[in-house]
């Protein structure tokens, strides 16, 4: 990612301007909140200004304006030691305001993940799609099809990256366990052991703050220039005590909203870089963490990683405008608020075509109405789609979170109703698609 063009100096600025002149500079720039676009200065320089106003007054009159209105966050620093900030504009304010009713249970979600029956089957895929996708962010190579295989089955990892997308869904179900305790340095470093166990070129790294400040890993841009350098490791204990606190809502910085609250706990985990390795994966887990603790239950079948994924350049370059802008917390806010709703849209979107999937299939079986499961139904839509798959106890059971009997039980009645065929696998029973299945299926 090229660095942002920096912006120029305030003090310079503020120095030239006139009395008479900063009147007029008030007069025609609107206070922060109204202000819909929160641009940066690499973007505002390429738009056209209010009035006679230069590029550098205007900026200056933004940067005065959401000064006045930043909330003060005395507990999390810079590496200067200057403490971050964040704003409230209208923007970020609907953005919260979406995410809340979407992801609390205001508005009615679909009946496919509130409906005890059906609902554990999402969760898996969801929480396999996240712990694939945020490991592929820090160079995880396997494919989804190969890492869901291996999740499904059972089976051990087969290289590095299979290891680091194993631990992800570890944690990510170890995350909804701690839902309901409270965020603490040590809960932090089991995180990062579970991330990271047999994957770091120093195993005793694991689940351990950095301390040799010879070993920190600074951010580059491809053009060689330092994009981010983190504290020292003497201060981490110190800063991880405070982001703890500031995490539980123990901090005495006011009321913070509580997506808001998530997001930065998610930001200074990155931006402090406690480990050697497995930053970006811990901060996460933890975002996921502090979003279910207050609440956001949807939150466990979004996969934001996809997104990030997407367009990493853009989630490097929120990091480094918020530190780049004096310590503005609102430019990373604005990327994790519509990263959040990009996520719930693609889970809604999700939901509506596996929706459509099913009943097909459904209808397809018309003839016996109730005598497949939704279980069962779902297994048939993916073999349907996947002539080559195979599924075995292990696999059914770990996708729909249910028992062996259950998912013997289905695979048995499949393989009855001659939809799938049984064989072995060294000592272990497996069952794949029938040649035939769309016939019978279309036929039933």
């Amino acid at each position: 990612m090229p660095r942002p063009v920096p912006p120029p100096d305030l003090s310079l600025i503020e120095r030239a301007l006139l009395p008479d002149r900063r009147q007029r500079i008030a007069a025609l720039v609107p206070p922060s909140s109204a202000v819909r676009d929160y641009l940066p200065w690499d973007r505002l320089r390429f738009k056209e200004p209010p009035g006679d106003l230069t590029h550098e007054e205007w900026w200056w009159a933004l940067r005065t304006r959401r000064a006045a209105s930043a909330r003060t966050l005395s507990g999390l620093l810079d590496t200067t030691g200057a403490p971050f900030s964040f704003t409230l504009p209208d923007r970020l304010l609907e953005d919260l305001d979406a995410i809340t009713g979407a992801a609390s249970g205001r508005i009615t979600a679909s009946e496919q993940v509130t409906n005890p029956a059906t609902r554990d089957r999402y969760l898996v895929s969801s929480l396999m799609e996240e712990a694939i996708r945020s490991s592929q962010l820090e160079g995880a190579a396997t494919t989804r099809r190969i890492a869901k295989e291996m999740i499904r089955q059972g089976r051990g990892p087969r290289d590095h990256s299979e290891r680091m997308i194993l631990n992800n869904y570890r944690a990510m179900q170890h995350i909804r366990e701690l839902r309901d305790e409270p965020l603490s340095p040590g809960l932090v470093t089991e995180l990062h052991r579970i991330v990271t166990d047999g994957t770091l070129r120093n195993s005793q790294a694991a689940g351990q703050l950095q301390s040799d400040d010879s070993k920190r890993v600074r951010v580059w841009s491809h053009t060689g220039e330092i994009l981010h350098e983190p504290p020292p490791v003497a201060e981490l204990p110190e800063r991880l005590e405070r982001l703890c606190r500031f995490a539980n809502g123990a901090s005495d910085d006011g009321y913070v909203p509580p997506v808001l609250r998530a997001v930065i706990l998610h930001f200074m985990m990155g931006h402090d870089h406690y480990f050697e390795d497995g930053n970006g994966r811990t901060a996460r887990a933890a975002f996921y963490w502090s979003m279910l603790r207050q609440g956001y239950w949807l939150t466990e079948f979004l996969t934001i990683s996809t997104i990030l994924k997407a367009a990493p350049a853009q989630y490097a370059r929120a990091y480094v405008l918020t530190e780049q802008d004096g310590g503005d917390l609102t430019h990373f806010c604005l990327h994790q608020t519509g990263v959040l709703l990009r996520a719930i849209d693609n889970l809604h979107a999700y939901l509506d075509r596996k929706e459509r999937e099913l009943s097909s299939v459904r209808r397809e079986l018309a003839t016996a109405p109730g005598e497949f499961n939704h279980r069962q139904l779902a297994l048939v839509e993916h073999a349907r789609r996947t002539p080559g798959a195979f599924y075995s106890i292990e696999s059914h059971r770990n996708s729909h979170a249910i028992s062996i009997e259950t998912a013997r039980q289905d695979l048995m009645q499949l393989e009855s109703k001659g939809l799938l065929a049984r064989s072995k696998a060294g000592r272990r029973f497996i069952w794949s698609p029938t040649p035939d299945l769309e016939r019978r299926v279309t036929d039933s």
